[in-house]
């Protein structure tokens, strides 16, 4: 599907007016949009544009980092936006000329969709040209990362480590690799809008510059916050391990004492349990209860030793 947005030198937008009309004089700048195009779609890229072929082949090979490519004429920028489903990266295209936008996506994208109707309203600055456009789709596209990013953070905010298990790491992990698939989405748009800000060969005009750099500032503030979080599911990650290691360090603990207590009486028991026909203590009236009571005497004794060591603490 082919959409088509002209703005005329009196500002006054025109939808749907057809490709062949859109270099006519009267046309100050305008947009069009590719989405899910058809073969014969695509062809227009080569026989009515006439972009360059590395740039087309960029646009129907996916998987490509965001960048920027100088090409006479135009610009060519490969953008991520973010699907917040799965939080995978989604690719646009978009070649930028003085007086041209066209934007290339193979599938749907609702902030594309929701800068398209935005530019319908009234109150849309048309005079700005085909850079403002640029800025309201990179505005938008980087907008939608907000929210995934403040779900995770919430997330993270109601995990208590009070009852601690192996449930409860799973979920940390899954956050973790939540964490990962943003920051391969927002850490290679940073770095395209420091090529952008920096570059010599993309012209912007000090007051479009201000717009951009406030992009640049939100993908800061968003890397940060990823960074922090995952910072945060470490340290969530060895307070659990230490939590587990404490637990299992008192239960160690307790099975030792209750071992070294039993030793000394498994060994009394042992000597009494051996078969010989001459013992002296088997003859004795009170044999059984001195033995019980040498072997109750020789457990308090060592229980009060482990007390005053700590042991029970």
């Amino acid at each position: 599907m082919i959409r088509s947005f002209a703005v005329t030198e009196n500002l006054q937008l025109i939808e749907g007016l057809p490709i062949e009309q859109l270099f006519a004089d009267h046309i100050k700048w305008f947009w069009i949009d590719f989405e899910s195009p058809t073969e014969d779609e695509t062809a227009l890229l080569k026989t009515h544009f006439q972009f360059h072929p590395l740039a087309i082949e960029d646009c129907l090979h996916l998987r490509q980092r965001p960048k920027l490519d100088y090409y006479e004429g135009y610009d060519f920028y490969v953008i991520h936006t973010l699907n917040q489903h799965t939080l995978l990266h989604e690719e646009v295209d978009i070649f930028v000329g003085e007086k041209f936008i066209v934007t290339f996506h193979l599938t749907p994208s609702p902030e594309i969709t929701m800068v398209r109707q935005k530019l319908l309203a009234s109150g849309f600055p048309y005079e700005r040209g085909a850079l403002h456009l640029f800025y309201q789709l990179m505005d938008k596209i980087v907008d939608e990362y907000f929210p995934a990013v403040y779900k995770i953070e919430d997330e993270l905010s109601a995990i208590e480590l009070e009852n601690a298990n192996q449930n409860l790491m799973n979920e940390v992990f899954k956050i973790r690799s939540q964490l990962l698939k943003l920051r391969r989405t927002i850490f290679p748009m940073r770095e395209l809008l420091y090529r952008i800000l920096n570059s010599e060969r993309v012209i912007i005009p000090k007051d479009e510059r201000m717009y951009f750099m406030d992009i640049s500032d939100h993908l800061l503030k968003l890397s940060d916050m990823i960074e922090s979080n995952r910072e945060m599911t470490k340290d969530l990650r060895d307070s659990y391990i230490s939590l587990n290691s404490d637990r299992m360090n008192n239960i160690m603990k307790t099975l030792t004492v209750i071992t070294s207590i039993f030793i000394p009486l498994t060994f009394i028991a042992s000597i009494y349990g051996m078969n010989f026909e001459f013992m002296p203590e088997l003859s004795w009236h009170w044999a059984y209860f001195g033995v019980l009571g040498i072997m109750l005497l020789i457990g308090s004794f060592l229980i009060f030793v482990f007390w005053r060591m700590g042991w029970f603490k």
